[in-house]
């Protein structure tokens, strides 16, 4: 594969989104079935046009990875005021970001994340936040390593 870029998703990018969010659905659903959405026929699709839906809010940010005129990753994050639920202030949020697994391992994600807090940058926001899942310990050593730091812990329980 030629050389990755980083660039703003576009409508077109709809389809590759959405099997993308799909992906990403389908991860966390097999790390917790009781907490997360399982992934159905409509997914992909459904997951493609709510993420080309955002794409020209102006507080929205979704980027993409590309090579050789093909995407393999992207993020989703967006610029929000004060959040009492969450106890937060200003910040960035993100949302998702996701590398096409046969795509892992050569710094894509690093390279999308970093993409997405300068245009987070651009919207004046104090700090970006994120949530990862539990299992999901690749992740925790990419936004580790990116600077993160654990704050909060996300814990569910059934009430059947």
């Amino acid at each position: 594969m030629s050389a990755i870029s980083v660039r703003r998703a576009r409508s077109d990018d709809a389809a590759i989104l959405g099997k993308l969010g799909a992906l990403l659905v389908r991860t966390h659903f097999e790390f917790d079935p009781k907490r997360f959405l399982p992934v159905t026929p409509q997914t992909a699709e459904r997951y493609g046009a709510f993420l080309a839906s955002q794409l020209d809010d102006p507080d929205t940010v979704v980027l993409v990875a590309e090579g050789d005129a093909r995407v393999v990753g992207y993020t989703y994050a967006t610029a929000e005021g004060y959040d009492y639920m969450s106890l937060r202030g200003p910040a960035g949020v993100l949302n998702d970001i996701v590398v096409d697994p046969s795509h892992r391992g050569r710094g894509i994600g690093r390279m999308l994340l970093e993409a997405t807090i300068e245009e987070l940058r651009a919207h004046a926001v104090p700090r970006v936040v994120l949530s990862t899942a539990e299992q999901n310990d690749a992740a925790q050593r990419l936004f580790e390593r990116s600077g993160f730091r654990r704050t909060m812990i996300e814990m569910t329980r059934e009430v059947g």
